[in-house]
């Protein structure tokens, strides 16, 4: 497990589950900011594509799209 990287398997758990449920950038973006969280498209674009997010933040992005549960393997 050491050899695992983490930050990956996030940005990637989050992108497939985005994608899964047909949300784009924009309309997550609307989903946050309807939540009271304010986020920019560009900003979850960037926060993304670094894999640079909180363990918050990726609870805040499952819960607008209406995620229940999530996939940990491959």
């Amino acid at each position: 497990m050491a050899d695992i990287d983490w930050t990956a398997r996030a940005k990637n758990l989050l992108k497939a589950e985005l994608k899964r449920r047909g949300v784009s950038y924009r309309e997550l973006a609307e989903k946050l900011t309807a939540m009271g969280i304010p986020e920019s498209e560009r900003n979850i674009a960037n926060k993304i594509s670094r894999g640079g997010f909180t363990g918050a933040f990726l609870l805040q992005c499952l819960a607008a799209v209406g995620a229940t549960t999530i996939r940990l393997d491959d």
